[in-house]
This record gives C-alpha cells, structure tokens and sequence, in this order.
C-alpha cells in the first residue's frame, strides 16, 4: 500500500450534505427523502449497519427538521457509534413495535418522498400501507445529481483511487499472459489492487481474444494465446471511493487492423475527453467519441454509453449518453470509455476517469493509452 491514508470525514461534512439533501428534496417539490442502507446512506451518514436484514433502517431527511436515523434497537449501539450520530436523532423501535408506524410519524402523510434506489419493496410497501396518501420518485430520478459533484476531499480520494488503480495496471502489464488462463490474470489484478490500498475489488475483467467482444466478459478458463488482444477493466473501492479504468493490451506483435483499431478507440476516447469542460451537456462527450469510431467505418461496433459516473459506487450518475442533457459542473467525475467489439475476434477499450474542472477536464488515469505489448 503507498501514500498516507486521508483524515476520514467527520460530523460536519455528514451534517453539511444531509442539509444539502434536504434543501435539494424541498426545490424538487419533494416532502422529504427515505434513505435506505447503501451507498446514499454511507455518503450522507457515514453509517453501514453491521448486517442489512428485513428490520427497518432508515434516514429521514425533512426540509427545516433535523435528520432522524430509524433503527432496531439492536443495531442502535451501532448507530451510536457512527460518524454522523452527533447530528442526527437516533429513533429505534424494538421487535414488538411497527416501524413504518415510527417512520410515519416523522412524514407528511400526503408528501411526496423521494426514496433510495436499493429500498426493499417490502419496506416501501409497508410505509405506502401506513401512509397510504404519500407517493414516492426514486432518488435517481428525483435527485440524480445528489452524489454527482464531488468536494476537493472527494476529489483527492478519487484521484489516489485512481493512481492505485494505475499501480496496478503498471504491474499487471510485466506479468506473462500466454499459456494462462484469463481467471488467473484476474486474480492477479484482485491483488495487485489490494496491494496499492483497495479495500474492495469490484471487477476485474479479462477478456482475452474473441472475449474481448463482450464488455462485461469479466473473466473465464479461455487460455490466452500469442497474438490475443486483451481487455483489462478493473476497480473498486480506496477509502471508500471508486477506481475504474480500462486498457487493451497485445500478446506479441499486433496486426496492422488490430493497431489501426486501437488507434481508432484512442482517438475517441480523446475526443470524448476533450469535449469535456462546463456547461456542456453530457451526451456532448458521447457524441463527440462516437463520432470518431462512426467516421472510421466501426459505428455499428461501438455497443455500450461513453460513460458513467463515479464516487461512492463505481458506477453512478450521470451517464454519458445520447439524451443526457445534464450539464457538466466542476466536480463531477466520470469514465470516458469508448470501444470496438468485433464480435469472434477482438475487441478495444480505453477508459479514464475524468473530472470536471473550470475550464475544462482532468484525468485521473495517467498510464499511456499506446497499444501496450505483453508477453
């Protein structure tokens, strides 16, 4: 592991976007969010509980009211101890009480509520049984931007995230890869990204070959080959914030179409990166790399969005996507990650994460983007 590890965050920053949720909620019209336990709730709170089951957790944000955290009783020690409980009430229920009775008395019985993607349906049922005239948006839909713009604290994670994750890539890339299977290729990059800090590996995909046409192969027994294109996707989380990048490797000396195709992808994921600055609507950086693959012939082969955002969660708001028109904001963070998949024979992809800054964009990937030969 390299580099000092960062102060954590403390009440004030939890207090600071709780108030920020709730002043977002009131000027989307909403009555009040319902968090459920995940990613929204480790960002506003700080607070994993230590097993999520069918009892009730969740944070209740009201605009003018102070944030109130509904848990079990038996977890609320847990709670107690959470970075954010000095701001927040703490409000537990015990097996013998109804808890969306506990939660409904914090609500407006004919609000609408914004409510966490990853809520269970059997909570959210429950609440519309008790609070029958409320109605509820999911939070990607209602407040999609919640999470999308990231502080300089923020920032700095995702940057040494993303060095990490370019450690890796700098080691992964002197190993050997023909006569191994892709599955131990994968294991090897799992480590390495532990090794350089990673609490938590998301993906590793090895997609060796005619794999390398499937964006999300991950990884399989097919034993690499000389002359294999290699697709390497990997990340997860630093601290608590996401690393994903991509780079296409070669075993051996490539063809000049497997060379002319990744200069292509090259080009594109410049182009992508280029179009990005302020003000400019997300599906801009979409248009701006596809059009580079659509110009050369590939079109057709370029199958998925250019990008996605990143935080908290390896993949997240906003996309970056034909109908986005969510304007770029300094702060925002996402990958630029175009590619060309052939299907039974090869595929390219070249991604960076990119952050919005004020005249422009950032990279937080640095390893080059040159067709790199392994052995």
């Amino acid at each position: 592991m390299t580099g000092s590890t960062p102060a954590p965050f403390n009440a004030d920053d939890y207090r600071a976007r709780m108030e920020r949720a709730a002043r977002s909620a009131a000027d989307a019209g909403l009555a009040g969010l319902l968090v459920a336990p995940g990613p929204d709730m480790v960002w506003l709170t700080g607070y994993t509980p230590t097993a999520v089951t069918e009892r009730l957790t969740v944070l209740v944000l009201t605009p003018g009211r102070d944030p109130v955290l509904v848990v079990p009783t038996l977890e609320a020690p847990d709670a107690e101890r959470s970075p954010a409980a000095s701001v927040l009430t703490l409000r537990d229920w015990t097996d013998a009480k109804d808890p969306y009775a506990v939660t409904a008395a914090l609500l407006a019985a004919n609000g609408r509520l914004g409510i966490s993607d990853n809520t269970w349906a059997m909570h959210l049922l429950g609440l519309q049984r008790t609070l029958p005239g409320t109605s509820y948006a999911a939070l990607t839909d209602a407040l999609p931007m919640l999470r999308g713009v990231k502080d300089a604290a923020e920032l700095d994670l995702l940057a040494a995230a993303g060095a990490a994750a370019d450690q890796a890539f700098e080691e992964i890339r002197k190993v050997p890869f023909a006569g191994r299977r892709e599955s131990g290729v994968g294991h090897d990059l799992a480590d390495l990204l532990r090794r350089f800090g990673h609490s938590q590996v998301d993906f590793t995909i090895v997609g060796s070959g005619p794999n390398g046409a499937n964006p999300h192969h991950e990884v399989g027994d097919r034993v690499i080959q000389p002359g294999d294109m290699v697709v390497l996707d990997f990340g997860g989380l630093k601290d608590g914030y996401g690393s994903d990048t991509t780079r296409t490797v070669h075993v051996g000396e490539p063809t000049e179409e497997e060379r002319r195709v990744h200069d292509i992808v090259r080009a594109a994921q410049e182009a992508g990166f280029r179009a990005v600055r302020p003000g400019v609507a997300c599906q801009e950086v979409d248009r701006a790399a596809r059009a580079v693959i659509t110009d050369a012939g590939y079109g057709e082969y370029f199958i998925h969005r250019t990008g996605h955002g990143i935080g908290v969660t390896t993949h997240e708001p906003p996309y970056m996507i034909e109908g986005e028109e969510q304007p770029l904001v300094p702060g925002m963070c996402f990958s630029v990650e175009p590619g060309i998949y052939l299907p039974g024979r090869f595929g390219v992809r070249i991604e960076d994460i990119v952050t919005v800054t004020g005249d422009g964009g950032r990279r937080l990937n640095n390893t080059t983007r040159e067709m790199v030969i392994v052995d």
